[in-house]
């Protein structure tokens, strides 16, 4: 079927801004656009009527922006907290929707927050912080964060940590163990080897310096013996002397 022409009344994602004539899947604009009011068939009474009305739509489309900038200035780095029942690995007992994010915006922040302005594909299943986009005007977006967790006092944790509260199941702690082992066994091995290096180096030292120390003491043993020797020999010369003097007398 061949695509249908539609003049957008508000600015619409990925297809055009306000005023534009664009051409959409017939199906797309029967159960969307034309419904939410989103746009009007491109006929030539509607082109007419939307320019007749340009002026009046463009003004209160500028007063509704208006009103989502302030809503959106005052939402900015909003956290919203839902609680849920989960497993200790943090899967949800069910999920949280774009109904009850909304609700917990509008009851947290104390302003109003519609479902249809809540942009998540699929729910959420799990505990934990979850950035998500809400279109306040088809011109303003705003993010706010969703604190999922299954107490209020987990939830402030999580705040306060940014991350989910998740207990690590039996096989996470069994390689976490074996990793903190591993790594423990590597640093011993490496102490063992820097060790073994320092008690060479010790032993390699203390050989050094016995061989210098038996170094000097030949040395010493040698030039006592030296000056053993030359004493006689300075004796008997001494005597030799002495006899022949009185020898001349």
């Amino acid at each position: 079927m061949a695509n249908m022409e539609v003049i957008l009344l508000e600015r619409v994602e990925s297809l055009g801004a306000m005023g534009e004539t664009v051409r959409v899947k017939p199906g797309y604009a029967r159960n969307y656009l034309l419904p939410q009011k989103k746009a009007l068939r491109a006929t030539n009474e509607n082109k007419a009527f939307y320019e007749a009305q340009r002026a009046e739509l463009e003004k209160a489309n500028a007063a509704k922006r208006g009103e989502a900038e302030k809503l959106a200035a005052k939402l900015k780095d909003f956290k919203a907290v839902v609680v849920r029942n989960a497993a200790e690995g943090g899967q949800l007992y069910g999920s949280v929707t774009t109904r009850d994010i909304a609700e917990a915006v509008t009851a947290q922040a104390k302003l109003e927050v519609h479902r249809t302005m809540v942009m998540l594909n699929a729910g959420l299943k799990t505990i934990g912080l979850f950035p998500v986009t809400l279109m306040l005007h088809p011109e303003v977006k705003v993010d706010v964060i969703v604190n999922i967790a299954r107490t209020e006092e987990e939830a402030k944790t999580q705040a306060k940590t940014g991350k989910a509260l998740i207990a690590e199941d039996d096989r996470a702690v069994e390689a976490r163990e074996k990793a903190e082992a591993a790594a423990a066994k590597a640093k011993a091995a490496m102490m063992d080897e820097e060790g073994q290096a320092v008690e060479k180096g010790k032993a390699d030292d203390a050989e050094a310096e016995a061989a210098d120390l038996a170094a000097r003491g030949e040395k010493s043993e040698a030039r006592k013996a030296k000056k053993a020797k030359k004493a006689p020999a300075e004796g008997e010369a001494a005597e030799a002397e002495d006899a022949e003097g009185n020898s001349e007398e």
